[in-house]
């Protein structure tokens, strides 16, 4: 188990313990995959993610504080262990959003072509 100052794993204890080094910071996964990341991670309040006009406000929450609330929310093996599920949501995360770029992308240069040859 990972160790803090407490001496103790502190995952999935709630709000009033402490966090270990190295739990903080950014999260591609939770800004990308927003809702799907809060409910595998069980942070629930992720799913206001999903309500008009203040989602894309949440996403950029859940950007800046979703590695915090997944640590306090759901029970890790170690730091080690959260840290590797967490690189692996940013990862998906990325690829999903960057696939369906690549195509739109794709899309908007076949389709007008397809339409000449056929006009």
């Amino acid at each position: 188990m990972e160790r803090t100052d407490s001496g103790s794993n502190t995952s999935g204890m709630g709000k009033g313990h402490p966090l270990p080094a190295g739990v903080k910071g950014w999260s591609w996964g939770a800004f990308l995959l927003n809702w799907i990341w809060a409910i595998g991670n069980r942070t629930w309040i992720g799913l206001l993610s999903l309500l008009p006009y203040i989602g894309f406000i949440f996403s950029i929450t859940l950007g800046i504080k979703g590695r915090e609330w997944a640590w306090r929310n759901k029970r890790w093996d170690s730091l080690e262990h959260f840290n590797r599920v967490q690189k692996k949501w940013s990862v998906w995360g990325l690829v999903l959003v960057l696939g369906v770029a690549g195509l739109g992308i794709l899309a908007a240069i076949l389709i007008p072509l397809y339409q000449q040859s056929q006009g």
